[in-house]
């Protein structure tokens, strides 16, 4: 029956980590009494918060067993070498490709979501985006790069702070959405003062030093503009593409432009534009545009004859309270079940921008001797 166990074993996932505990060591051992059965769990560190979450998906998979009548499970944590074990294990093959995207046998989509000013609804685009993602099954991460104007963890609902194992940090994870934001380490209210230099070495840190796993998207969510981070994302993540958002405003898309201009002068791919806020629906069908009308398609035709290549217009995404109320409470609206036209727009962008893209014309960050 032990056999049996260790299969059972194997279907319990490390919340954080997302591998099979047997995968990653955990299970220091199994003991068979009759119809008992008795297991030792190691945490990878002591005082695990996920302790108990662990104890009862591993009692819920044996007991699964028609052999089994009942589960003792006993907890320890990992020595420091066992620890570093598992480090080692998890960071195997980084040591030549530190941030593990920029890996030509990477299939993980990296984009980036940009906009030339503030105040037009980047990071509710981002966080709704990610949700809708995650909810069709992609594995998701979030890399707020918004250093300065940080929310990432308020509109996905993370409540936790990162684990740290040693050198590596494991992402919290939100509406099934693994996040790295400097939110998670800063008091509410608390202003983060940093310069260039700095920013540059946290927003490495976090696509370096953070264990993602295996992701198939990837989302930065940029500042505004097109200042330090913007030129840091370019460095550090040079397969990345860029999506635009903007509002209907003339003034507002022309400013958008500039950001997409820094991406075709680095050689970035523009992927397409996002028009946010363009109309308030009006108890009798009709549409108000409050901010104008164009401004979305003027910066993909604008962008597109800057590149050389067609820039779509993905979507353009209403106003509607649902997605400002969402925000606030950490439940995005692609995943709150209202099926507005604001969600529902949201929900056909992600869905687009879930398409494995090919690799032809795509920037490489190839080393040739």
């Amino acid at each position: 029956m032990s056999e049996s166990v260790w299969k059972a074993l194997a279907r319990v996932i490390d919340p954080e980590i997302h591998r099979p505990i047997t995968d990653l060591d955990m299970v220091e051992s199994v003991k068979v009494d009759g119809s008992t059965v008795r297991v030792h769990i190691l945490l990878t560190i002591a005082g695990c918060p996920m302790a108990s979450r662990i104890e009862r998906d591993v009692r819920r998979e044996v007991l699964t067993l028609p052999e089994v009548e009942s589960v003792e499970v006993t907890m320890g944590a990992m020595t420091p070498e066992q620890r570093q074990a598992l480090t080692d294990k998890l960071k195997a093959g980084r040591q030549n490709h530190p941030i593990t995207f920029n890996d030509p046998s990477s299939l993980t989509r990296v984009i980036a979501v940009g906009s030339g000013k503030g105040g037009v609804g980047k990071s509710s685009v981002t966080a709704n985006l990610a949700a809708a993602m995650a909810a069709k099954g992609l594995s998701v991460g979030v890399l707020d790069a918004d250093i300065h104007g940080f929310s990432m963890t308020r509109m996905l609902g993370v409540t936790k702070q990162p684990t740290r194992m040693d050198d590596m940090l494991l992402p919290p994870t939100g509406n099934g959405v693994k996040v790295m934001s400097i939110g998670s380490f800063v008091p509410d209210g608390q202003a983060v003062v940093w310069r260039g230099p700095k920013m540059h070495r946290a927003l490495e840190q976090f696509a370096a030093d953070v264990f993602w796993g295996d992701l198939d998207v990837l989302l930065l969510d940029l500042p505004p503009g097109t200042g330090d981070v913007a030129i840091s994302i370019t460095q550090l993540l040079p397969t990345a593409e860029l999506v635009v958002v903007t509002t209907p405003q003339r003034a507002a898309a022309s400013v958008a432009e500039r950001v997409g201009s820094l991406a075709a002068g680095v050689q970035q791919k523009i992927t397409g534009v996002i028009e946010n806020m363009s109309w308030l629906q009006q108890p009798d069908g009709t549409r108000m545009k409050l901010f104008g009308e164009g401004g979305g398609q003027e910066v993909a035709d604008a962008l597109t004859k800057r590149v050389g290549y067609h820039v779509p217009l993905l979507g353009q995404v209403p106003l509607d309270q649902n997605l400002r109320e969402g925000a606030d409470v950490g439940v995005p609206l692609t995943v709150s079940g209202n099926m507005t036209e604001a969600c529902m727009t949201l929900q056909a962008i992600a869905a687009q921008l879930s398409r494995r893209q090919p690799l032809a014309g795509r920037r490489l960050p190839l080393n040739v001797a």
